[in-house]
């Protein structure tokens, strides 16, 4: 994880809709804060304006042997690809998102929410818990 303090932005992007999630300027908790229709990266440019991000990472769809060799791989990487010249300086940065989608669902049935309600928010608990993940590794 990038040294300098600060907001660390996180998305999950999919084929419709991009979740996306920040963390507080230490670093210690992860909040959802949009669902952005696909591909998004003006939107997603704005909010991590807004937020003053140093960090921006970006899930990366890996099978449970390691493998990041997918069509949902290559797509997060050209995504992620096309948004790294629209904010720099700021680094963008591809971590493994290994069920990511899995809990985050999980997560929204507990709570109550079937497919149906959890379709507009999915992808931000998503990026949510993309995001813990990385903050939880420092």
């Amino acid at each position: 994880m990038s040294a300098a303090p600060g907001v660390v932005v996180a998305v999950d992007v999919g084929t419709v809709r991009v979740g996306v999630a920040a963390s507080d300027p230490h670093r210690i908790l992860a909040s959802p804060v949009e669902t952005v229709p696909a591909p998004g990266h003006a939107r997603v440019v704005d909010l991590i304006a807004e937020r003053g991000a140093v960090l921006v990472v970006v899930g990366l769809p890996t099978s449970m042997s390691g493998a990041s060799k997918s069509a949902s791989a290559d797509m997060a990487r050209t995504w992620a690809a096309v948004l790294e010249p629209l904010v720099a300086p700021v680094e963008v940065r591809l971590v493994d998102e290994r069920l990511t989608t899995v809990s985050a669902t999980a997560a929204l049935r507990a709570s109550g929410r079937n497919a149906k309600q959890s379709r507009a928010v999915v992808d931000q608990a998503a990026a949510v818990a993309l995001l813990q993940g990385v903050l939880d590794q420092r």
